[in-house]
């Protein structure tokens, strides 16, 4: 009579556990990755600082987030500089510099192409969802819409009168890496669930699905 008892006490214990770590761990990791964020921040710029302007030197203790504080306002004034003619010149000047060396130029011109079009307000990069068929008919794979096909890719494929999109298709559960694909636009089932959302689905492997609430039209509504 015991025996089943102690059980159900062990079972409990251990969904309280489990709820205990769901509530927690995400809790935990996310404070973690912050303070690391910061800390690696303040490692690169508060060396930097002159003496006189560290309050550390005053307060004679570490200020977590610092150097992160002066990266962000270094890089707003230099943003603010960058749109005034003498700026533009300056900037200009140092690009036709690195686009001189053979190396450098390359890696240049990649990082600001993909930052100019992640960080672009207008751009309409991975703003949508969308399923397409893969890899055989009959079986759909989730997708991010980055936009219409353009340039030669473009001229060449849209040549039958077809609209070609480009999609990026990442791997689960890691969506760093994946496939560019230029796919007809009458191929893809448009999603309504945001990139963070899809993103969700697709790390998790598809245990985290976003809530779908379907819109129904006004002609399908019951007369009150």
């Amino acid at each position: 009579m015991d025996k089943p008892e102690r059980v159900t006490v062990v079972g409990r214990l251990r969904n309280n556990f489990l709820t205990g770590l769901i509530i927690c761990a995400p809790l935990a990791i996310t404070i973690w990755l912050t303070f690391t964020f910061i800390d690696w921040a303040d490692s690169w710029v508060t060396p930097y600082i002159p003496q006189r302007y560290d309050p550390q030197y005053y307060f004679n203790i570490t200020i977590p987030g610092t150097g992160l504080l002066v990266a962000l306002i270094c890089i707003t004034i230099i943003g603010f500089l960058g749109k005034n003619l003498i700026g533009r010149s300056i900037v200009s000047f140092g690009e036709s510099i690195l686009h001189r060396m053979p190396l450098i130029r390359t890696i240049y011109r990649s990082v600001k192409q993909i930052l100019e079009t992640v960080l672009k307000e207008q751009s309409t990069s991975f703003k949508k969802c969308g399923l397409i068929e893969f890899p055989s008919p009959g079986m759909w794979a989730l997708v991010f819409i980055s936009g219409d096909a353009q340039g030669e890719v473009a001229a060449k494929l849209n040549s039958d009168g077809e609209e070609m999109v480009s999609v990026f298709m990442p791997p689960t559960p890691v969506p760093t890496a994946g496939f560019l694909m230029f796919v007809p636009k009458s191929k893809i089932i448009m999603l309504e669930m945001t990139p963070e959302e899809g993103a969700k689905l697709l790390i998790s492997g598809g245990l985290i699905a976003p809530e779908y609430n379907p819109v129904v039209p006004v002609a399908a509504l019951p007369p009150a």
